[in-house]
């Protein structure tokens, strides 16, 4: 490229990478953003939220291509406004893998995202939420959780640590689905083989682009796959240790323009 950006394609996460702890995207990190694209490269948002969960943010940010969500299950295309990909969690399998991990940890609190461009996000009793603008609905009667294919579920543990919870299930159910932590408080069950890798080579085919051509920002365990689909991977200075250890580099936290910070590098700014 005539600008010498060095690469096509720039992947965000949402939480804790793009997005500051209000949910705002910054002024400087607009304008990197955008300064990427006239260069040549596209920009896709790479999230675990759920399409429902992350309108709203593409909507400001006037985004128009494709993006990944749901960990990797749903590829969006926010211009349109339809799933292009929509990959469901089996539910009798997660129902057993329930069973197995509760057999170990004991009970677990419970949530859980609905598929499709609507799905609702179920939240059982104990749950703790997060709090913020996002919408759930709250369920009583434990059939409900099983009533309409999801995407995914997300546990949590009265004592055990999210680094916790998450290695025990792995370890107790890692042959039947996958287990990612997303953020704090956020441990989630999702179809085996599932990542946000898997996503993100499904949309980067769509647009043309190799992984040897994508740059990925980053914060939690969630994007260690897709750093080792990218060729470079940036963390957070906010980022989990885990993600920090197979990055090729750390940039600032998300509350000061990380993300920007390396942009502006890389285009000479």
């Amino acid at each position: 490229m005539s600008t010498g950006f060095p690469y096509r394609l720039v992947a965000t996460d949402l939480d804790g990478t793009l997005l500051r702890p209000d949910e705002s995207v910054s002024d400087r990190t607009r304008e990197a953003l955008a300064a990427a694209t006239a260069a040549g490269a596209a920009h896709i948002v790479v999230t675990g939220r759920a399409v429902p969960w992350t309108r709203h943010i593409l909507d400001d940010l006037g985004y128009e291509g494709i993006a990944v969500c749901g960990q990797g299950a749903q590829v969006y295309h926010a211009g349109e406004r339809r799933l292009l990909t929509s990959l469901t969690l089996d539910r009798q399998l997660a129902g057993l893998a329930l069973s197995k991990i509760e057999a170990e940890a004991g009970p677990l609190a419970l949530a859980a995202s609905r598929d499709g461009l609507e799905g609702e996000v179920l939240i059982g009793p104990r749950y703790r939420t997060q709090g913020g603008p996002l919408p759930y609905v709250p369920y009583e009667d434990p059939a409900a959780l099983w009533a309409a294919p999801l995407t995914k579920l997300y546990i949590q543990h009265p004592v055990l640590s999210d680094d916790e919870l998450t290695r025990l299930a792995r370890e107790t159910v890692g042959g039947l689905v996958d287990v990612v932590m997303a953020g704090p408080g956020i441990v989630e069950i999702v179809p085996l083989g599932l990542s946000k890798a898997t996503g993100l080579s499904l949309a980067a085919r769509r647009l043309g682009v190799k992984a040897a051509e994508t740059i990925a920002f980053g914060d939690m365990p969630n994007d260690i796959p897709m750093f080792g689909w990218a060729a470079r991977g940036v963390a957070m200075a906010n980022a989990h240790e885990q993600l920090k250890a197979v990055a090729d580099e750390v940039t600032g936290s998300n509350e000061e323009d990380g993300i920007a910070v390396v942009l502006e590098r890389l285009l000479g700014a």
